[in-house]
């Protein structure tokens, strides 16, 4: 058996997108966007670092079925489309759509609550740090 290094990329939930598009949380700045368009890095206007990322081991796919609308130092609006991506093409990969959305500098922050939502629209509070 292999052992890999685990790596705690922060606190969150994961969803599972019921269209191909990511929108900004919040307003902040774009912080990161990794070459292959699966995952996007936001650093809000509060300071709260969250990353974004599309699918599970979609970095395979090197940024086929992903179009970005943003790229590291824009300026976001909440709700601004940020990338929109092909499920059915990560699905016929072999991937699941499963989205992780983390909150990197939790140690910064004293508390995060997720919804008791089973489902959330767009623009709906999903995370609540404090």
């Amino acid at each position: 058996m292999q052992c890999l290094p685990v790596v705690f990329l922060g606190e969150g939930l994961a969803i599972i997108p019921s269209e191909g598009k990511v929108y900004a949380p919040a307003d902040g700045i774009i912080s990161a966007v990794v070459d292959s368009k699966h995952a996007v890095g936001i650093t809000t206007d509060t300071g709260v670092e969250i990353l974004i990322h599309v699918g599970l081991d979609t970095v395979q796919l090197g940024g086929e079925g992903f179009t970005l609308h943003c790229k590291a130092g824009d300026k976001v609006k909440k709700g601004s489309l940020l990338l929109e991506f092909d499920m059915g093409k990560i699905k016929e990969a072999g991937f699941p759509v499963t989205t992780p959305v983390l909150v990197s500098n939790m140690v910064n922050f004293v508390s995060l609550k997720t919804t008791d939502k089973k489902q959330v629209k767009t623009g709906e509070t999903l995370l609540t740090i404090v």
